[in-house]
């Protein structure tokens, strides 16, 4: 009789359990790019994810990965609802992966090659023969600086990886690297004192900054996701933030921007094949 008793009440929990985990809100996953530690990251996106757990009415988690290639992987494999990355990779999941670009940031996003300010270094030749630092072999601004060294002809280089800006700039101030490649938006938030200490030897055109994506299955909630983003840049917490990183504010961001990409975009793929 006790266990007919239980067979019983397990047959009728079950259905109230699938009720209660259809019920149950789905995770939204906010993948980052490792432009910074991962520290910096959360810190960073913390005020978008509060006011979206608000707004959605869901919980929001904000993630990042080791670095730029492997962040690329991980989103074609479907592991992020909406994706925050520079504009090569940004082309690469729209045109792999159907993802949806909604938004950039106003602020020109550049690159920028630095050496230490009372280094030798003065003409691109300079570097010839030495070591220059950048993020990952997939991260936009380490592209634009394997493009241009190879545009001037700057011969026997040799290129390391480091995760995070101001490692790669400490590695240029500890005289252990000749030059780096970062973001304008990383070098004007670096400490003061370290900006200081740099030049720039190198700077690019304006390019494709972070682009916000939405992952092809949530498509139908675009409008929603689309409404909520722009509704999060008219509060106190998003214009601070706009203001201490330098971003600007939201805009919209235009295909032809993104296709301008494509052959970063290659190199990111080329990337995945050889890991």
């Amino acid at each position: 009789m006790t266990n007919r008793r239980s067979l019983l009440l397990g047959m009728l929990a079950a259905p109230l359990a699938l009720r209660l985990a259809r019920a149950a809100p789905a995770v939204l996953r906010i993948g980052v790019a490792p432009h910074s530690s991962a520290r910096v990251i959360l810190q960073m996106y913390q005020p978008l994810r509060d006011f979206l757990v608000e707004r959605l009415g869901q919980p929001v988690e904000i993630v990042t990965a080791p670095d730029f290639t492997e962040f690329a992987r991980r989103a074609l494999a479907g592991n992020y609802d909406l994706a925050i990355t520079t504009g090569h990779q940004a082309y690469l999941l729209q045109s792999d992966a159907r993802f949806l670009p909604l938004l950039t940031y106003q602020a020109d996003f550049k690159a920028l090659m630095v050496v230490a300010a009372d280094s030798a270094y003065r003409q691109p030749a300079d570097l010839a023969g030495t070591t220059v630092m950048g993020l990952s072999p997939s991260s936009l601004v380490t592209l634009w600086g394997t493009h241009w060294l190879h545009r001037n002809d700057v011969r026997d280089v040799q290129l390391r990886y480091v995760s995070a800006s101001d490692s790669a700039v400490h590695q240029v101030l500890s005289r252990e690297a000749s030059a780096a490649t970062v973001s304008l938006a990383n070098f004007q938030n670096l400490k003061p004192e370290m900006r200081e200490r740099l030049r720039v030897l190198a700077e690019s055109l304006p390019l494709a900054g972070r682009v916000y994506l939405l992952a092809p299955r949530l498509a139908r909630r675009r409008a929603e996701i689309l409404d909520a983003l722009w509704a999060f840049a008219a509060t106190a917490e998003a214009r601070a933030y706009f203001e201490r990183y330098r971003l600007g504010g939201y805009r919209a961001i235009g295909d032809r921007e993104l296709l301008e990409m494509a052959p970063y975009a290659n190199e990111v793929r080329q990337a995945l094949r050889e890991r």
